[in-house]
């Protein structure tokens, strides 16, 4: 038994987890309900684009989502549009 299946399984808990325990509870939701949604359907590309915006900082996620700020440019690719999209 084991294997990649169950390594990528154990990735995928560990995003959901990650994306529920921020630290701002109205980031937790947002990006808890998009992981639980989205997740398990998640290319690999998408995964790691997840992963790193995981490490951004919640007021510039919280901010993105709810159109106060601009999205930069640098981020500004179709998985934050994906996130985004997802919460309008």
């Amino acid at each position: 038994m084991g294997g990649s299946d169950d390594t990528d399984s154990v990735r995928r808990r560990k995003l959901k987890f990650r994306a529920w325990h921020r630290g701002m509870r109205e980031v937790d939701l947002l990006l808890g309900r998009f992981a639980n949604a989205s997740v398990d359907g998640m290319s690999e590309e998408h995964l790691a684009a997840f992963e790193a915006l995981l490490d951004l900082p919640d007021p510039e996620i919280l901010g993105w989502i709810t159109g106060e700020f601009t999205v930069p440019p640098e981020h500004d690719t179709a998985f934050v549009r994906q996130l985004i999209a997802f919460h309008r």
